[in-house]
């Protein structure tokens, strides 16, 4: 008996006829990102939307790459290495950290869960592991030890924005053997024949992947810390977790209709995975993901939920689930709907971000408009 073909083919575009899509809807929505190219701030943009395991149109504008790195949007690949290992009873989320890592178990932190770190509610939101310790894998667990709480694991959901998913890196590596830019090439992208990578050296990243690019004023020097940290072609290659995945628009929604439709995660995972375990209004600065709107988490993921923050469009169901990602990028999947969706780009304010009105409605009405495509 042959093995199942697990390939997305991100090379094959359907009739959006054939899934369901309204071409009209899907016209005006593809139109409505050129104009953030060709008459707005962005140097170039991709976009990809797909359904019931095919793609339905992947284009992009401005001089293009095959790569863009893709910032907080790339959680979800980080995030679906964990459930895999879920599906194949190979990780207990309920358990203690220190019971798999045991150097993560001091000043307080033996009582932190595999959860607690999935869902942002660990108590280390801050917890620094910089350039060039990060490369070296006996430093980062020198620093794991180091590591102290800023409040009670579960007491309040912050998002750590690095520290959790160098912690969900060595998971992977203490339960598998292999380092998790090695496990998601030959567990996840090379099955399911995409081309997203993590920890891509430096003369691939010249070749393959977009530069950022500064956008807006040009006075001032940029902001060293957030996204702008990932302008240095050795953090990228060091696989930094949370942010340096790199990926077109097509890897994306593609992996999205792979954990809908793929063998490769066990029945019933994905939707318990994407199951909010926090309804809260995240804590921090808007800057590091502090909002005054609720948001669901899941497992790495944040979910729409009854108020569909962070991104999340309004219009999709309340179990869409994805990531937002600087400076203005989004992915998510609505897994009611079937439909995903990928909007990439290079364009970085200084700040990183962009949390201007325009800024805002931008990201706000492409999230809308994909999520409002299915015609049936």
């Amino acid at each position: 008996m042959n093995p199942p073909d697990l390939r997305m083919n991100p090379q094959v575009v359907a009739d959006p006829a054939e899934v369901g899509i309204d071409r009209w809807k899907l016209d005006v929505l593809l139109r409505r990102v050129a104009l953030e190219v060709e008459h707005g701030p962005l140097p170039s943009a991709q976009v990809a939307i797909a359904r019931h395991g095919r793609l339905v149109a992947s284009t992009g504008w401005g001089e293009q790459f095959p790569r863009y790195l893709l910032q907080s949007v790339g959680r979800t690949f980080v995030g679906s290495a964990i459930w895999k290992l879920m599906g194949e009873g190979r990780i207990d989320i309920t358990a203690p950290v220190a019971s798999v890592i045991p150097e993560f178990g001091t000043n307080g932190k033996d009582v932190v869960t595999v959860e607690h770190v999935l869902t942002h509610t660990a108590g280390f939101p801050f917890a620094p592991l910089g350039y060039p310790k990060m490369k070296d894998r006996e430093l980062r667990l020198q620093a794991f030890a180091k590591w102290r709480l800023d409040n009670p694991p579960g007491d309040r959901l912050q998002f750590h924005l690095t520290s959790a998913a160098w912690v969900i890196a060595e998971l992977v590596e203490r339960i598998t053997g292999r380092t998790l830019p090695d496990y998601l090439r030959s567990e996840i992208t090379e099955p399911l024949g995409l081309g997203f990578g993590l920890g891509v050296p430096a003369a691939e990243q010249a070749a393959t992947v977009a530069p950022m690019v500064r956008i807006g004023s040009t006075e001032g020097e940029v902001d060293p810390w957030g996204p702008w940290f990932l302008n240095n072609p050795d953090v990228v290659a060091a696989g930094e977790p949370a942010h340096s995945v790199a990926a077109s628009a097509a890897d994306v929604a593609l992996h999205y209709q792979a954990l809908l439709h793929s063998p490769l995660w066990a029945p019933g995972v994905v939707a318990d995975a994407i199951r909010p375990r926090v309804t809260e209004v995240p804590a921090g600065e808007q800057i590091y993901g502090g909002s005054a709107k609720r948001v669901g988490v899941g497992l790495f993921v944040v979910v729409a939920g009854p108020d569909a923050g962070m991104w999340m469009p309004s219009v999709g169901s309340p179990r869409t689930f994805g990531h937002g990602g600087a400076a203005y990028q989004l992915g998510f999947c609505d897994p009611d709907s079937g439909v995903s969706f990928a909007l990439l780009s290079n364009g970085y304010p200084a700040s990183g971000y962009d949390y201007s009105p325009r800024g805002i409605a931008a990201i706000t009405n492409i999230g809308n408009s994909a999520a409002d495509l299915v015609t049936d």
